[in-house]
């Protein structure tokens, strides 16, 4: 009973790191000599970085955002530096507004850079990238760099403060798979909900389930399966439908065609974990996971097209972007299951397995993702983040 309290306090505790990591979103256009942009910083980090909740309540409200703006403008400024054919641009940063994020509230701040000496139109930007890089090794910017009907997508932080971009030069169709499939990767390895929901689909993939006497409305019974091949089928049927029903989605959403609230979709995404994690306690979908798989993929598709609406798609290179955005996401669902699937085999037979990994695991999903529901479908902060 210790373990159990042990390990509900642990799952408890991961609300606060389970949350999408530190992003900011850095837009910038180029037209002639005039370069502007748009930067899209989370509160809750700027929070962390220079303090904005004044009266330590929980909350940011708009007076103590204004009030700080100088400071965040400041803060923001030095760590953003632009260099036009080699000469360095003045920044200005304008009046700030609000704007909301998949993750909860990002300051707007309006930027234009004055690039007195640099050519009518620059051939050659870089950019020196800092923001939180001495308290976030993780923080990530997502730059989406429009320059002469060009789109080009680039990721800045602390493992690459500085990068150059040659706006003579159109970005290659390979470039743009690359670039788009690296976020792809990503976003399933930070997306918590994304992992848990496969993860209780995949826990039970390792045995079958039986009832005493054929009698349906007795007790299920979980059976290790006796070859690999079993377990491979029925995870590779899983992934396939997954990969499917979120690919259909995902698509619609990224093309502007179908259009769903973020909260309902959020909140959906967190049920659907649940209900996987729930079925493996007592089944009622054994043998027809994938049935599950496929539907609660379609919603899980419009969360990963909530990441490309941030991230932008080229116009020029739609199909590419998400093409190469989709490839990534399944090289990082098949990243997991690689990891998860021969481990889960070796254990199988054990009772460790059984009572430990499959039911206390699918015990712990369930209650984690019943918070994230809480949380996402009433707007409550049940863990301070």
């Amino acid at each position: 009973m210790r373990a159990w309290i042990v390990g509900l306090l642990l799952c408890t505790a991961a609300v606060a790191w389970a949350h999408k990591p530190s992003d900011s979103y850095l837009g910038i256009t180029v037209q002639g000599q005039q370069i502007s942009g748009r930067w899209d910083i989370a509160l809750r980090d700027l929070d962390f970085a220079i303090g904005l909740d004044a009266d330590g309540d929980g909350d940011i409200t708009w007076g103590e955002l204004r009030s700080r703006h100088a400071d965040i403008a400041a803060h923001a400024a030095a760590r953003l530096a632009l260099r036009a054919d080699g000469r360095a641009c003045t920044l200005t940063v304008g009046a700030q507004q609000v704007d909301e994020h998949t993750d909860g509230a990002y300051t707007v701040l309006p930027l234009a850079w004055d690039c007195e000496d640099a050519a009518a139109t620059p051939h050659v930007l870089e950019l020196h990238y800092t923001l939180f890089a001495d308290i976030d090794p993780q923080h990530r910017g997502l730059l989406k760099l429009t320059a002469q009907g060009t789109t080009r997508t680039a990721v800045l932080g602390p493992q690459a403060p500085r990068q150059r971009f040659d706006l003579q030069a159109e970005a290659s169709g390979l470039q743009v798979l690359l670039d788009y499939g690296r976020e792809g990767v990503w976003h399933i390895w930070i997306g918590f909900d994304h992992i848990l929901f496969l993860l209780a689909l995949l826990l039970p993939a390792v045995g079958v389930w039986t009832v005493r006497g054929g009698d349906p409305r007795a007790a299920h019974q979980w059976h290790p399966v006796s070859q690999f091949r079993t377990a491979f089928w029925d995870v590779l049927r899983i992934v396939t439908a997954f990969t499917v029903a979120h690919s259909i989605t995902l698509s619609l959403a990224a093309l502007g065609l179908v259009s769903l609230p973020t909260r309902l979709v959020e909140s959906a995404i967190a049920a659907s974990v649940v209900l996987a994690a729930l079925n493996n306690l007592r089944p009622v979908f054994e043998g027809r996971r994938w049935v599950v798989a496929f539907a609660f993929g379609l919603v899980h598709g419009f969360g990963f097209a909530s990441v490309l609406a941030d991230l932008g798609l080229p116009q020029g290179a739609l199909a590419l972007a998400l093409l190469g955005f989709n490839l990534g996401v399944e090289v990082g669902q098949l990243a997991i299951v690689a990891a998860f699937l021969p481990l889960a085999y070796l254990l199988r037979r054990g009772v460790f397995y059984r009572w430990a990994v499959l039911t206390g695991g699918s015990v712990l999903i369930a209650f984690l993702a019943a918070l994230w529901l809480l949380e996402r479908a009433f707007d409550l902060k049940l863990v301070p983040v």
